[in-house]
């Protein structure tokens, strides 16, 4: 990777998400919790949930991964609070095709997206981009499930 893709890669407003994750501590008693690691490059992310009426009340993460991870996790933590699972669900995707099929960056609570299209030209960085998301969704679905509920 040349020295001026990594600049474009891992610009300002990458790095300034990345130093700022809202809600970046665990939290002490979640209804849901999730690990997601990627294999290729090492990232691992917990996200712990509370949920009320279906939608994300309370969130805690821990985030061990790169630049472009830490700054999906702001972006997720930044816009979660309130949301339903099928609205994380639907951002999930609109990241996924904006990265993976070049579609437009979303409106919205994570509108913050469009500052990873850079991104888009580095599959190798793209399951981490998403390890977030992916386990902000399972900790949701594991906190609506009747037997976690009993725990």
């Amino acid at each position: 990777m040349a020295e001026t893709d990594l600049i474009k890669l891992y610009s300002q407003r990458i790095l300034a998400l990345a130093a700022d994750i809202p809600h970046a501590e665990r939290l002490s008693e979640p209804e849901g919790s999730a690990t997601k690691r990627s294999p290729l490059c090492g990232s691992v992310v917990t996200v712990d949930v509370r949920v009320a009426g279906g939608r994300v009340a309370d969130l805690g993460m821990d985030v061990k991964a790169c630049a472009l991870g830490q700054a999906w996790g702001a972006v997720l933590g930044g816009g979660a609070i309130g949301r339903a699972a099928s609205e994380i669900e639907t951002a999930r995707d609109q990241l996924r095709a904006m990265i993976r099929e070049g579609a437009d960056a979303p409106e919205g609570p994570f509108a913050a997206m469009e500052a990873l299209i850079p991104a888009r030209d580095y599959r190798n960085r793209h399951a981490s981009i998403l390890l977030a998301w992916d386990a902000l969704l399972d900790a949701m679905d594991q906190a609506s499930t009747p037997a976690a509920a009993a725990e």
